[in-house]
């Protein structure tokens, strides 16, 4: 390829792509090499140390071709997020205008903007810098978001700022516009008003007054439409605060025409409008203060969560005890905790004995005993006695700040069902503005006397009845609220989109170990062949399942400690998934495993089939193990069902579910649980690589299919399924893989979410019907299509109030949400609504290991 300086007419732009996987100079070669060949490019430059790599291309760049050709030669393209705040607003135009801008930034593969909580996510290697350039040539203001300072320092202090603002911006315009209404409307409602102003001010010094009066509105507290309004609509970019400019100010201009230049006006068109534009600014500010309350109530579930961290922590180090910012701990601390105070990080206790109330995590209202090797969680409160810890996970990567993260990332997202409103929305405003612009003309050409009049008024009220506003928050706030609602509930949404795929759900596909069951098996029989003694035999058995990660292997150790047997050495262990374990013991060969693997070992278990037999249908799980070449027993361990297991699967029939269940376990031992809690199809003896197979073949039988798991195992079908539901106990593979997370180890949770996820989308219908029908029913009314046959014409002033209510009105049926009750109680409190600091976050199973699951 020709160098830059060979051909100095071509405009290159520069692309810097961060590369995972590159281990030298040689990688660094063929990531160089893959991207030259790719159409467009000019050069590249890969550096193996920093692991980036800079390209310049002729512009239009499509990143997405150069990570697809990094991804062809072998390497990864890590998806780098950047997180930004936005100020200025207010429509859902700004919404698509600020997304658009974004895209434009070379190296940006992916732009997000919510309006409802003004953030934009940014996926790629891009300079924060650029980004907030290319923000601030669109007309708005950003900033990023510094997750190392206080989230409420950041984000609700600010919002509180704007509330009180907009609160004296409304004190004021009331004041000011009331006596221009009085004066005005007065004056034609109560005819001995009209008498009054007369013999006292005269018609000439009553416009003067309402000139003064609306002149300090738009100039004070409505200076806001115009400042970001007419730069906008110069831009050729209008937006809602360009349709309020345009209107007030041509009812205001029209008006000082009137009062001081009557004579370039017809006689009979000699009227004033001045109450018009004080009204209309008037009544949207008092809109925007009321949708800021309103989105200040829907992001409660976060401030809720927020609350629950500790401020300050009392810190050891150099032999000195300080009390520091919670966020300057390291990990490594020492922090102590005194009664009555909340853990501020997470840590290991290594000194003390105290009770901690950990029910914002786990559920359980029951506080736990803390000891020296005791895990605690930020957040958490201590009881009655002392603690000492050593901080494990500090800032974000606490359990408290991860849960904050996920729920905040759900709220951020869009739902598929928001891609129509934004294509629309986008292109609202110049539409809207097009019509008013029609309007006048067609008024004014064809309008009776005065015609100037009548399209003025018809123009205005076109432009000011529109509300993109709505629009843009009926999605964004219906998600804010309904994934803070699941928050409170113990669900967690990984991704908002599942908000509205899991309303589409028909079967529930569950896994058995640790979701339907307590995940914690226990020894419960042990049958031993003709010749073999007991206490060597389990002695044996637990040595080699000492050595697996696998519950049943941990029932059979903790059963042989609990006899208090010593396990002699273990050498050459192996474990093949799905078929069993072995290795040498006392220098003879142990296997166990299924029946299977005694199949494939050439040993007949026909000998423990009548026992095998009685197990399975008592719902346990057959082993058998095999010692020196010889079958030597038959185990038995069985896998308690969860407490909450039969009232959630009847609450998942009760939604009209179908349930199955996927296990690993022989036909019979699943088909025992399976009629004990009326699951409706058992697919037994499947092979974790089989999950997948299974998993497609429900989905074509029955349709949208929901997947619930908690293993590393259950990865691979989390991720196939159309929704992967992870339990918050179970490993982080599982979490990582899954679109929700149930916080608690209840199933409970699973119904719930399936209801939230249901009234969140027939809420978010809701408010698109509302947005568009009311634009589409009131914006020809507006333009004055009843006026030839009823004579009906909509007021300027009932147009700028009507906008005000629809996106009041919006934001009122979002907030409903929070008052949603799910279908089973909640595994929080025991009861359907949850409030108060039992929230979003209630709880891991274990705590202990509530560090490693939670990432």
């Amino acid at each position: 390829m020709d160098s830059p300086s060979q051909d100095a007419s071509l405009r290159l732009e520069a692309v810097r792509l961060p590369i995972a996987g590159m281990r030298g100079t040689s990688c660094a070669g063929r990531i160089e090499q893959a991207l030259r060949a790719v159409p467009g490019v000019h050069g590249a430059s890969v550096d193996p140390a920093s692991g980036w790599a800079d390209v310049q291309t002729v512009a239009p760049a499509d990143h997405r071709t150069l990570a697809r050709a990094i991804e062809r030669a072998g390497y990864a393209v890590p998806i780098i997020k950047t997180e930004l705040a936005i100020e200025g607003m207010t429509c859902a135009s700004c919404v698509g205008r600020v997304e658009r801008a974004l895209r434009t930034v070379p190296g940006v593969t992916a732009a997000r903007v919510n309006l409802a909580t003004e953030r934009a996510v940014v996926e790629g290697g891009v300079d924060a810098r650029l980004l907030i350039q290319a923000i601030d040539d669109a007309g708005y203001a950003a900033r990023p978001i510094d997750r190392a300072s206080s989230r409420e320092a950041d984000d609700a202090v600010r919002k509180d700022a704007e509330q009180a603002a907009l609160k004296r911006a409304v004190a004021v315009s009331i004041a000011l516009t009331l006596p221009v209404v009085v004066l005005e409307m007065g004056a034609h409602l109560v005819p001995g008003v009209h008498h009054l102003i007369n013999r006292t001010l005269g018609m000439q010094w009553n416009w003067v007054i309402q000139f003064a009066l609306t002149t300090l509105v738009i100039l004070g507290p409505g200076r806001r439409f115009y400042q970001h309004g007419f730069p906008a609509l110069f831009r050729l970019a209008p937006d809602m605060n360009s349709l309020v400019a345009v209107g007030t100010l041509a009812a205001y201009a029209y008006s000082l025409v009137a009062t001081f230049m009557p004579a370039l006006l017809p006689a009979e068109a000699v009227n004033v409008y001045y109450e018009a534009a004080a009204v209309i600014v008037t009544l949207i500010l008092i809109g925007r203060f009321l949708e800021a309350r309103a989105r200040g109530r829907a992001s409660q579930a976060i401030q809720r969560l927020i609350g629950l961290q500790a401020r300050t922590a009392r810190v050891r180090r150099d032999e000195e005890t300080a009390e520091i910012a919670f966020g300057n701990v390291v990990p490594g601390d020492i922090v102590e905790v005194r009664p009555g105070e909340r853990v501020p990080v997470d840590g290991e206790v290594i000194d003390g004995d105290s009770y901690v109330d950990e029910s914002m995590i786990t559920g359980e209202p029951v506080p736990v005993a803390k000891t020296a090797g005791s895990a605690v969680v930020g957040g958490t409160v201590n009881q009655n006695g002392a603690l000492a810890f050593r901080a494990t996970a500090v800032g974000e990567a606490t359990v408290l700040s991860r849960i904050i993260r996920m729920v905040e990332e759900a709220q951020g997202s869009k739902l598929p069902i928001q891609a129509l409103v934004d294509k629309v929305t986008l292109w609202f405003v110049p539409v809207v503005i097009g019509v008013a612009l029609l309007t006048f003309l067609v008024w004014l050409a064809f309008g009776p006397a005065p015609a100037l009049t009548f399209a003025l008024v018809n123009a205005v009220a076109v432009l000011i009845i529109a509300c993109p506003c709505a629009m843009g928050l009926a999605t964004p706030t219906s998600i804010m609220v309904g994934t803070g609602r699941g928050a409170e509930m113990g669900v967690l949404f990984r991704k908002g989109e599942a908000l509205q795929w899991l309303k589409d759900a028909k079967v529930i596909a569950l896994d058995k170990t640790g979701t339907l069951t307590e995940g914690r098996p226990v020894l419960t029989d042990l049958e031993l062949a003709e010749g073999f003694d007991r206490a060597q035999v389990l002695a044996r058995i637990a040595a080699v399942e000492a050595k697996s990660e696998h519950p049943v292997g941990h029932a059979i150790v903790e059963a042989a400690q609990a006899q208090g047997l010593t396990l002699p050495a273990v050498a050459g262990f192996r474990s093949e998934t799905g078929f069993g374990v072995e290795a040498m013991v006392d220098g003879v060969s142990i296997q166990i495993g299924a029946d299977r693997y005694m199949h494939r070992l050439g040993l007949d278990v026909a000998t423990f089939s009548g026992i095998a037999e009685r197990l399975g249908d008592e719902g346990k799980s057959p082993l058998y193990a095999a010692i020196d070449g010889k079958l030597a027993a038959v185990i038995a361990v069985a896998d308690p069902i969860k407490d909450t297991t039969p009232e959630a699967i009847a609450a998942l029939h009760a939604l009209g579910l179908k349930v199955a269940m996927i296990t690993g376990d022989n036909r019979r031992t699943a088909e025992a649980i399976a009629r004990r809690l009326g699951i409706d199809e058992v697919v037994a003896e499947v092979l974790p690589k089989g999950k997948i197979e299974t998993v497609r073949r429900l989905r074509a039988v029955h349709g949208h299919l929901v997947f619930v798991g908690d293993g590393i195992n259950d990865a691979p079908a989390l991720a196939e399924a159309d929704v992967g539901i992870a339990i918050g106990t179970g490993t982080d593979i599982a979490i990582e893989a899954a679109d929700v997370v149930l916080m608690s180890g209840s199933l409970k949770g699973v119904p719930n979410a399936i209801a939230l996820s249901k009234g969140t989308i027939r809420n978010i219908r809701q408010n698109l019907f509302w947005a568009f029908g009311y634009n589409a029913a009131l914006i020809p009314v507006a333009a004055g299509v009843l006026y030839p046959a009823y004579g009906v014409l909509l007021s300027p002033v009932l147009a700028a109030g009507a906008m005000a209510l629809s996106s009041v009105f919006v934001l009122g049926n979002a907030l409903r949400l929070r008052r949603f009750h799910p279908p089973v109680a909640s595994a929080v409190t025991g009861r359907p609504d949850v409030s108060g600091e039992a929230v979003a976050s209630a709880g891991h199973g274990a705590t202990g290991s509530v560090e490693r699951r939670m990432t």
